[in-house]
């Protein structure tokens, strides 16, 4: 597929035009704000943002839900996106609008229900954060969370720089000071992420004003050495929207969600192609 380059941002951020969405499904009022994706076996799985039940909807591949879990014992204050490795599901409750949160965590749940792990909480804070005074230009504020390998990701939502600060946590339960790793130059706000582990791609949401949405791609991601990466922006084709998750299907196709809006009348599963 031919690309035009529109604009070239910086050194190391390009936009693209050339991507189209493939496929879109209606989702349940109950997903109304949806915010997060994951694969769970054969199942796509996603949670609801601040306020909502504190519960995992797994839905088929047309967005219809088929089964949902209940996450007994912890309140949804802001989860913002989800994870997993091979035996547990991870809920990021890290939304931090205005930098005034000081009990961010994220939700430990084993896959299998019957499993002889409870579920647990993994309790962070930022160490570079001090102040904690309502700030509507928040640098601590995240909605974007992966795992690679025996740690989980954080990718910070950072109005007042339009860039992310990546940071690192263990993934056994406890109160840890968050591991300030790098930073990406993204020229915009991060919504989402997903990260492949074979091909060391990680893939990004975003947004620059909260009307148009954007995929970012991030060839040869590594935590060891997360800066000074190219970076390639595809606009998401859809208009006006709030995209807050994406699900890597191969390399050039990924699942997102998009929450409901004024100008549409449902939430939506689409598949985006590259």
């Amino acid at each position: 597929m031919k690309y035009t380059v529109i604009l070239i941002f910086t050194l190391f951020t390009k936009v693209f035009f050339a991507q189209k969405i493939v496929e879109t499904f209606n989702l349940s009022k109950i997903l109304d704000e949806t915010s997060g994706l994951e694969i769970v076996g054969n199942s796509l799985v996603t949670i609801n943002d601040s306020g909502n039940e504190s519960t995992l909807y797994f839905m088929n591949k047309k967005g219809k839900i088929i089964s949902e879990r209940k996450v007994t014992g912890f309140k949804n204050i802001d989860w913002e996106d989800i994870a997993k490795d091979e035996e547990f599901i991870y809920v990021a409750d890290i939304g931090n609008n205005y930098d005034t949160r000081k009990n961010l965590s994220i939700i430990k749940i084993p896959i299998n229900e019957n499993s002889v792990y409870n579920i647990s909480e993994i309790k962070f804070n930022y160490p570079e954060q001090v102040d904690f005074k309502f700030n509507r230009k928040s640098r601590f504020d995240a909605e974007a969370l992966v795992s690679v390998g025996d740690f989980l990701i954080i990718f910070t939502k950072n109005r007042a720089t339009k860039t992310t600060d990546i940071y690192k946590l263990p993934k056994t339960p406890g109160a840890y000071e968050a591991e300030k790793i790098g930073n990406l130059n993204t020229q915009s706000i991060v919504t989402g992420a997903d990260f492949d582990s074979k091909t060391q791609t990680l893939v990004l949401t975003s947004t620059i004003d909260f009307n148009n949405y954007y995929v970012l791609i991030v060839n040869d991601f590594s935590i060891s050495n997360p800066e000074n990466l190219s970076i390639d922006m595809f606009e998401i084709p859809i208009g006006k929207c709030q995209v807050e998750s994406v699900k890597f299907i191969n390399s050039k196709t990924f699942w997102i969600t998009s929450e409901d809006e004024r100008r549409s009348t449902n939430a939506r599963l689409m598949k985006l192609k590259l």
